[in-house]
């Protein structure tokens, strides 16, 4: 389902690339539609739900069913009122916003007010999607995946539909993509409702001062709001920068990490999203072998996929940008400064997806602290190399200052990646099983095998922008193909079997 998800963003963001281009508008929608993503991932799926699931899951197996769902009735009414304050000040306060996350803008009046005016519509969102993420936390527990999972499928579906259905009654067509946000946040909500009252779980809003669980989760979710979004945040700082930069800027990033979040989003996402559950039950009951199994499964299972994956959209960055993106008003520009700061942050996958493993080893033993320490260290280093990276490359014509931003962003991932690992060492909560360091070796002969044949079999840029689009999308999907089947020959070659990624525990 998070991989149905990913194509339809795919889909979503080619609708946009080809319809509005790379302009000082779509920076603005951009801008208004990652402000609200953000507050997302902060009271939503991203320190809510790490609070919310270790706790539920202590209830779930140590108290009866009438005080789990006095738990949820609870924590729908304290949130949901708390996102109702927030929303409606975010869309008072919307030009402060804009001040504060884009302040690049502030030389553009026009430029400004269109996005305090998209993010009036847009802000809204935070409400459905942080209490989709509350009910999605539940249905997770309960090892019922799929329609969490297939949740982003409906925003994609309705920013996709907005643009063909609702832009001729604009006169600033963007004003069509804000509304689709507001749609999809309501249709994401309604989804998860039919599952829960299945599961006689439906949220009846209630609020108690003092509630003990409420308590818990609120004690564990105040730092993991900082600790838990260090890549948002850095995310969004570089488009603080990105809004002072040249035109553009700051939708090539957007384009870009787009790519990135499709690995991440189908592999370290998802592999999370299932462990998080299953390794809190495993704290829970004392089951320290177990916890340490399900670690080593899952950081093996995306190595195997996640460098591969890095090499290969390294390599085929302006192959598959121009493939997905080159049409209307994205152009072959757009596409070269866009896959440079794709090659950028690919350098950074393997650690952001580690990072997405490693994080729930802290969380699921309700250990917020230490990730907070260790992001407060990352997101500081992220903040010192962005000024360090962006100065120099202003001086480079043939390159563009938001690389920087990318290479930032990827090296701070592993400062975050390697003192989450020691943490874990330390603590003896994680032990590397025997065969690692043959395990590593087996899928680096595989890549650089693969990557050998890939910049061997790839048509240079050129030829690629002149292609039409069958052309371009059958040539990629031959290259991706041959890549897949030389990385996977070589695989078995040194004795690798499907059986060998079965989860013991």
């Amino acid at each position: 389902m998070t991989l149905l998800s990913r194509v339809f963003g795919l889909l979503r963001d080619i609708t946009i690339a080809t319809f509005f281009g790379a302009t000082g508008g779509t920076d603005a929608f951009l801008v208004a539609f990652k402000i609200p993503n953000f507050m997302r991932r902060l009271f939503g799926e991203g320190a809510f739900s790490l609070a919310f699931v270790p706790v539920f899951s202590e209830y779930k197996e140590k108290r009866d069913k009438a005080a789990l769902k006095d738990l949820i009735d609870h924590v729908a009414g304290t949130l949901g009122g708390f996102l109702l304050i927030l929303a409606l000040l975010g869309m008072i306060f919307a030009p402060a916003l804009v001040y504060l996350f884009a302040p690049g803008f502030a030389d553009d009046a026009q430029q400004l007010q269109l996005t305090a005016d998209l993010l009036r519509i847009t802000f809204p969102y935070i409400f459905f999607i942080a209490l989709v993420a509350f009910c999605g936390g539940i249905l997770n527990s309960y090892h019922q995946f799929a329609i969490p999972a297939f949740t982003p499928v409906l925003l994609n579906i309705s920013l996709i539909g907005s643009v063909f259905l609702l832009t001729p009654y604009f006169d600033e067509p963007l004003m069509a993509l804000a509304w689709g946000v507001a749609i999809a946040g309501v249709a994401q909500l309604l989804i998860q409702f039919p599952a829960l009252i299945k599961l006689d779980l439906m949220p009846k809003p209630k609020i108690k001062r003092g509630h003990a669980g409420i308590k818990k989760i609120t004690t564990l979710m105040l730092p993991a709001i900082f600790g838990s979004s260090v890549a948002q945040i850095n995310l969004l700082l570089d488009t603080v920068i990105a809004s002072f930069l040249i035109t553009g800027s700051v939708t090539w990033l957007y384009y870009s990490d787009r790519l990135l979040e499709f690995p991440l989003g189908v592999l370290g996402i998802a592999i999370a999203t299932v462990i998080l559950p299953t390794l809190s039950r495993q704290h829970v009951r004392d089951s320290a072998e177990q916890f340490n199994q399900t670690l080593n499964w899952a950081l093996r299972l995306v190595t195997l996929i996640t460098i591969p994956a890095a090499v290969g959209l390294f390599i085929l960055a302006g192959p598959i940008l121009a493939s997905l993106f080159e049409y209307g008003k994205f152009t072959a520009h757009d596409t070269y400064f866009s896959s440079l700061s794709l090659m950028a942050y690919m350098l950074g996958l393997p650690a952001l997806i580690c990072i997405k493993i490693l994080a729930p080893g802290y969380y699921a033993r309700q250990d917020i602290k230490t990730p907070v320490r260790i992001g407060i260290i990352a997101l500081v280093s992220n903040m010192v190399m962005n000024i360090a990276f962006v100065v120099p490359l202003v001086k480079i014509d043939y390159m563009a200052p938001h690389v920087g931003l990318a290479l930032a962003t990827s090296f701070s991932a592993y400062i975050n990646a390697i003192l989450l690992y020691r943490g874990l060492r330390k603590a003896n909560v994680f032990r590397p099983q025997d065969g690692w360091p043959a395990w590593i070796a087996r899928i680096s002969i595989a890549s650089i095998a693969m990557a050998a044949t890939l910049i061997w079999l790839k048509p240079n840029a050129i030829q690629w922008s002149q292609w039409q689009i069958m052309e371009r999308l059958s040539s990629l999907a031959g290259l991706i193909l041959v890549g897949v089947l030389v990385y996977c020959v070589l695989l078995w070659l040194q004795g690798l079997r499907p059986s060998q990624f079965k989860n013991q525990s």
